[in-house]
């Protein structure tokens, strides 16, 4: 009988729709002004209340305009059902600005967490005890899109040619394969954010694998890197590359009329924090803000992009202060720089109600996933003036967000401050 290769567990979380929009600008510009008010003010209210998630009791969602010529916009949804799905790509359509657009691609998938390292398999295989891998595989199956400027999105199969069968090998050998990936998209922590979604079945494709970034070039070093990896080199084949960038619903008049978007930063260029208010705060089972994880135990795309899916937004009962006096405050704490910390990092203290020497233990978790990361600097607990704090430090801000949005979901939060360090 013929040797049945092993294929690692899955867990599914959300399903995911990348629907891009191609705008018949003839019609656009014959159509009388009246008519394209009405198209205008239709469309923004859809997309702010779609935004809002205000259509389910969770998901994200996302507006982007795309460069090039393959689309105009692209409406990135996260929803719990195909229903919510079914939904959405009618409701455009119903609006007067639907009667202006094209679906111009689509793709529909689920987002996937699989088994290749082996305590995200012991995880997936029924170990109910709460560990790193759990925290990982959440934030992998509840995301939260981040706010980053830039996205690239690209379907891809796993090669199945004679030669070089991904899925007749053995299952070791995969697993070394996806550990040797991981290890390169590690070093672009707090700069490129990966969402994997699997489409057997869904889609013509076997993933979809959707990037976030500040700086495009970032995206591009990451790829052309992994192309020199076997895992792609010998396994891979890539669909056609879409690549956007964000802007709020309310800026949709001036990307019709050819302005740059976002309109409320240089150039029309925005950055993570302004961008914060127009992306709606993901919630896992646990009731947790999700921020989309990459630890690449997917057969699919870049893996091992860092955790890094900063939402500022966090829960609605923690105070959250930007100080940019933080050295001071970290001072305070015994913590200085040239000692702990170099000219240029991030500083993050997250204060807790909790007994400091509790709060250290459930730390000590978060740290093992941070100290992953080539941005981070340090994580430590501290009591300061009767209450316990947490201070982490990272090289970038945006890793610092997103490990805002982990410590902030530690027992007895009451108020976050971050700040330039």
């Amino acid at each position: 009988m013929p040797d049945r290769r092993d294929p690692p567990p899955t867990e599914e979380g959300w399903y995911a729709l990348h629907d891009f929009r191609r705008i018949d600008w003839d019609a656009w510009r014959d159509a009388p002004e009246s008519t394209r008010d009405r198209a205008l003010s239709e469309a923004v209210e859809y997309l702010d209340e779609r935004l809002a998630v205000t259509d389910a009791e969770a998901g994200d969602s996302a507006l982007y305009s795309v460069l090039g010529h393959e689309a105009d916009l692209l409406v990135l949804h996260l929803r719990p059902t195909t229903a919510h799905l079914d939904a959405l790509g009618r409701g455009l359509e119903r609006t007067a600005f639907g009667a202006f657009t094209d679906r111009a691609d689509s793709f529909v998938s689920v987002t996937e967490a699989s088994g290749y390292s082996e305590p995200a398999r012991e995880y997936l295989d029924g170990d109910d005890e709460p560990s790193e891998p759990a925290n990982h595989i959440q934030t992998r199956l509840y995301p939260s899109i981040p706010t980053a400027t830039h996205v690239s999105f690209y379907p891809m199969d796993r090669r199945r040619d004679p030669e070089h069968n991904w899925y007749d090998l053995p299952f070791e050998q995969r697993a070394a394969h996806m550990d040797a990936h991981r290890d390169i998209g590690r070093a672009y922590g707090g700069r490129v954010v990966q969402m994997i979604t699997s489409a057997i079945a869904i889609d013509d494709w076997e993933w979809g694998i959707t990037l976030w970034g500040e700086d495009l070039t970032e995206m591009k070093n990451l790829l052309y890197e992994m192309r020199f990896d076997p895992s792609t080199s010998r396994y891979a084949e890539f669909g056609p590359f879409y690549v956007g960038r964000r802007f709020p619903p309310a800026d949709l008049p001036a990307l019709l009329a050819g302005d740059p978007v976002p309109t409320d930063g240089p150039n029309g260029a925005t950055t993570d924090r302004q961008m914060a208010g127009d992306t709606a705060q993901s919630k896992d089972d646990t009731g947790t803000g999700g921020s989309t994880d990459t630890t690449g135990d997917s057969g699919g795309g870049p893996a091992g992009t860092a955790d890094t899916a900063p939402d500022p937004n966090v829960a609605d009962d923690i105070e959250t202060v930007t100080d940019d006096a933080m050295p001071t405050r970290l001072g305070t704490m015994g913590i200085h720089e040239g000692e702990a910390y170099d000219p240029g990092a991030y500083g993050l203290v997250v204060y807790s109600t909790e007994d400091a020497s509790a709060l250290a233990e459930e730390v000590a978790a978060l740290r093992g996933t941070f100290e992953q990361y080539d941005t981070h600097v340090m994580t430590s607990v501290r009591a300061t003036r009767g209450e316990a704090a947490v201070v982490s430090i990272w090289e970038t801000e945006p890793a610092a967000g997103t490990a805002e949005g982990l410590l902030t979901g530690l027992s007895g939060v009451s108020r976050s401050v971050s700040g330039p360090l």
